[in-house]
Order: structure tokens, then sequence, then C-alpha cells
């Protein structure tokens, strides 16, 4: 970082922050303006938003690391754009005819309260476990790799650049996040959009040119990293069903280091279909919208936007490692091991060292500047989505009668303890294989039966609140269990270095593909919410008005009807025949 790139980064702080006191100036102290902004965004801020919060440090920090060790295998997740589609088209209307808050309570309105308070538990374990703590932890890989440097001591404790940098972006995200609300994350996250997206297409252009252009890096990284589709087992490896891993023979469905089709296929989706449909870390962006128009443009624009993180974020960590291998860059030694190939271990710095090593003095400050943007995006979004969660699903039903100062104090408290919270799980994250690999890991063993239950009632009529909390409950089980016991492996813990006993329960799931596990837990959820729905009596027909598709008065189809224009559908389909055209090109 030269004098030159500060000063691009200071500009940059300097505007957000002009930018957060006005829009904290323009707020009033209400539960409304606090949550979703007076539900009163257009689309341009909705799908910028609804993009900034997901684009966070899992993408610049974790996806470029994944493209480094994987190729593209991940773009699957970024390819899943279309789930945004159906979001707009599907859902939509059914959150905004409700004019509820939280997504918890969506589902109060179509179950029960029961199921609200086991949705929003569910929600804050999830936002601890994946989006807080990867947050800090890759805003400390940034600062590490930006700033190896910098470092104090305390006594006999060494506080390295790695920890410095996660507590700054914690102060600095959760400064404007407490006193503006959801109003200033959302605008300040459409600054961000567009300077993570300009510093990000930089580092792609700069690191193209120095490598020597699009066919050197397919020349250079082979085939199989711009693949797609992973085989079922690595090669000279035989499938067996039998609870055995070694080298030439190994259950199919264990992980045996290579991210199969069937998993990619048919799990993949699940998880898409939870986040971005029912996550309320996405959804508030949509429900803070002016109308079910603006909200449906929003959709469709953040999946225009979504189509970008494939050549803005993978890339570059293809690109990173084929310079590597090259050997003509300085800097990036360290992404290569001992025999030619990536350094797994080193992978997570990817985007930084082709920032540090690559870019020009000025271009590089636009980077990092896009950079810190997409660290403090995420956060300030997860920030904000979990005291909305907290504060109107827990506190609110608890205190009923609370004014609304109280309820805004309560969640800014929340807002604290979530992040210490986060802190705490930022060591089991880094012994992780991967850091967005971790991510989908964590999030395909919670996101299921929130998926089932959510699709399962607008669907089907018959589906009732206990066949919802049944489903809930056994799928959240699951999912725990399956953390529970590759936690200690993960940590090393005394008496697990090797794991666990061969053949044994614990053995077989903690050896089993994430992928496949989710799938497993996908499959019992949606057995236990329509059996339990069918053994028990229907719901009230009164309490599923305007919520399914089958309780729809023909004044709701008219709305939404008048809602949408051919531009929508042309734009939809646009956005649909380039995710076509992206699988067919990534196929080796």
């Amino acid at each position: 970082m030269e004098t030159l790139d500060w000063l691009v980064v200071a500009s940059y702080f300097t505007l957000l922050g002009l930018l957060a006191w006005w829009v904290i100036r323009q707020s009033r102290d209400t539960a409304d303006d606090y949550f979703l902004a007076g539900r009163g965004l257009g689309w341009w801020i909705v799908g910028a938003s609804i993009f900034a919060s997901n684009i966070g440090s899992e993408h610049l920090v974790g996806l470029a690391g994944s493209g480094a060790t994987d190729g593209v295998i991940f773009a699957h997740y970024e390819l899943h754009a279309w789930c945004l589609l159906v979001l707009g088209w599907v859902l939509v209307p059914f959150y905004m005819r409700s004019m509820v808050y939280t997504m918890p309570e969506f589902l109060e309105r179509r179950f029960s309260a029961s199921s609200r308070w086991v949705l929003a538990v569910i929600s804050l374990v999830a936002y601890v476990l994946t989006k807080i703590a990867v947050g800090i932890f890759a805003g400390g890989i940034v600062f590490r790799t930006l700033l190896p440097d910098l470092q104090f001591s305390i006594g006999q404790t060494v506080i390295d650049s790695f920890w410095i940098g996660s507590v700054v972006v914690i102060l600095l995200t959760g400064a404007y996040t407490v006193l503006g609300g959801f109003r200033a994350v959302a605008y300040t996250e459409a600054v961000q959009t567009v300077v993570l997206i300009a510093g990000s297409a930089l580092a792609t252009w700069y690191g193209l040119q120095a490598l020597g252009g699009w066919e050197v890096l397919r020349a250079t990284c082979g085939s199989e990293m711009f693949n797609l589709w992973q085989p079922l087992m690595p090669e000279g490896v035989a499938a067996t069903w039998e609870p055995i891993q070694e080298p030439t023979r190994a259950a199919w469905y264990f992980d045996n280091g290579v991210y199969p089709w069937v998993g990619m296929l048919f799990c993949a989706p699940i998880i898409g279909l939870w986040y971005w449909c029912t996550d309320q870390y996405i959804v508030q962006r949509v429900l803070g919208a002016a109308g079910e128009r603006e909200a449906r443009r929003g959709s469709i624009f953040a999946a225009f936007l979504k189509l970008l993180p494939v050549f803005i974020f993978i890339i570059p960590g293809m690109i990173a490692f084929a310079l590597a291998k090259q050997g003509q860059t300085a800097g990036l030694e360290p992404l290569l091991g001992a025999d030619g190939g990536v350094a797994r271990d080193q992978a997570q710095a990817a985007f930084p060292l082709l920032v540090k090593s690559v870019l020009p003095a000025g271009v590089r400050g636009v980077v990092v500047a896009g950079l810190l943007s997409a660290l403090m995006s995420s956060l300030a979004g997860v920030f904000n989505a979990c005291s909305t969660v907290f504060t109107i699903d827990l506190y609110g039903k608890l205190r009923p009668g609370a004014s609304q100062s109280q309820i805004v104090s309560v969640g800014r408290i929340a807002t604290a303890v979530m992040v210490l919270l986060g802190l705490a799980w930022v060591p089991v994250i880094a012994s992780a294989e991967g850091l967005y690999g971790y991510l989908q890991s964590v999030q395909a063993y919670l996101a299921p039966p929130i998926f089932v239950v959510f699709f399962g009632g607008v669907f089907f009529k018959r589906v009732n609140a206990s066949g919802c909390l049944a489903a809930l409950l056994v799928g959240f089980a699951l999912g725990l269990w399956k953390l529970a016991v590759d936690t200690p492996v993960s940590l090393g813990f005394a008496g697990y270095e090797s794991g666990y006993t061969a053949g044994s329960l614990n053995y077989i799931v903690n050896k089993m593909y994430f992928q496949y596990f989710s799938l497993a837990i996908f499959l019992v959820s949606t057995a236990v919410l329509f059996f339990a729905s069918y053994a028990t009596a229907p719901p009230d027909e009164a309490q599923l008005a305007g919520l399914t598709y089958g309780s729809l008065s023909e004044s709701d189809k008219q709305a939404s009807r008048a809602s949408w224009t051919t531009f929508d559908l042309i734009a939809s389909g646009i956005i649909l025949s380039l995710i076509a055209a992206a699988y067919v090109y990534f196929s080796g």
C-alpha cells in the first residue's frame, strides 16, 4: 500500500461516512424505520443491497481461494442467480401481502407461534456459525496479507494484524449499523456495490494482463479447473458401499476430495433456494421495498449482478494460482506447495496477494476499497438481520408492550452479543479446509428444514403447524448432530486427532460428504412435514387466506399481475439464458 492507495481508501471512507451521516439524520427512531427503512426502498437500492450483503468476506476471500484450489466448481452457487427469480416471481407476492418484518413472523402467520420461535433460534444460530464468524475471519485474512507487520503486544501476548483487522472491521461496520439501522445499511450497500464491482473487475483485468490473457489462463490451469461437473469419485479410486476410505477404494458417500456432480445438481439448489428466498439476511431487503413491483425488480436486478462473481472473484483466484505457477510475479510464491501444486493452507490469501503483487498504485487502493466494502457490507447486513430477528421475534413476543425506543435499544445489545459469539467461533473456521467450503457445509446442514417448511407451506394447503414444527425440530437436530460430530475432529481435540473408530456411526457421519448429508436432511424433513401434517387436523382456512397458492383471492391475483410488465419477463429470460450459456462454457 503506497501513499496514493491510502488516499483512495481514505476518500472512499470519507464518502461512505458522509452518506451514512446523511442517512442517519433522515432516520426516525421507530421499529418500521430502523428495521425496514420505512418500507420505501426503490428497486435499484433493493437489488444493490441484496448483492452487496451477499458478496462479502466469504466471496472475496473464500471464493477466490476456492478458485485457486479447485477452479470454477463453486461457480454452481454463483449461477444460482435463478433463485433470485424464484424469490421475485414466486415468494415476493406472499411476503409483500403479509406485511411482515421477518421470516419467522411469516412462518407464524402461515403456521403457528411455536414455529416462529424455532426458526428465530435457528436463524440466529446460523448467523453466528456462518455469516458473522466468517466475516470476521475473512477481515482478519485481508489485513494479515496487506499489512503483515502490523502488531502490538499485551504482556506476553502478541496481537497481530489478523485480530487487529477483525476488530477494526467490527467497529467500522457496527458504528453506522447501530446508529442508522437498516436504512443506513441499504444505502451504504448501494455505494459499496459500485466500488466492489469496479475494484474486483480491475483485479481481474490487471491479473489477466500480467498473465498474458484468457487463453494462457486456460492453458496454465488446465481444463479440469474450468469444469463445473466433477466425477463421483477421484481418478483411480473405486466406489463402494462399505464405510471405508482407502487410497484405491472408498465409500462413494464419503468426502473423497472432489465435488461430485450429483451433490451440486441435487443439493446445491436446496441451499440456494433457502438462502435467496427464505433467509432474513437477504429477504429483509425485499421487505423494505416500496411495493411488489419494486421488490420484484430489485430481485431481478440482483440476479443480473449475481452473475458477476464467477468472473470477478473465482477467476482472480485462478489467475493468482496461474501467475504463481509461471513464477514471474514476485509475492505469489506462498500459493505454491512443494509439489508445484496449490498450497491449500495459503489459498485463502489468493485475492489479497493478487492485489498486493499485480496492481499499480492508485488502482490497488480502489480494489482494497472494494475489498473492505464487501467485508463491511456483509457484516452490516447480518448485524441488522440479527437485530431484527432477535428484537421482533423473541424480545417483541416476550415484551409486547415495549416502546419503540426500547425495541431499538434491545436490538443493538443483541448485535453486540452476536459479534462476541462470532469471535468465539473464529478458531473453528480457521481449522476448516477452505473458508467458502466451510460456509457452504454449515449452511447445508441448517438450510433443508427451513426450505422444506417455507415452500411446502406456500404450495400445499394441507401442510399444517404440527408438520412444520416437527420438520424444523427434526431437521435442525440432524444438522446440529453433524456439526457436533465434525467439530472435535476439525479442532483436533485430545482423542480425536485421528477421528473416530473406523466403521462406527460417528465415523460414517463425520466422513459423509456434506452435500449428501444435506440431501438426507432434506428428504427426512420433507417426510416428517407431510407425515405429521396428514396425521393431524388440517389448518384453518381463515388462517391460510393469501398465504398459499390455493387460498389466493381474485383481488390478490389481480394485484400481483398488475405489478409486472413484459420488461420484467424479458429481463428474467435474459438472465436464464446467460446462466445456461455459462453452464455450457464451463464444461471442461
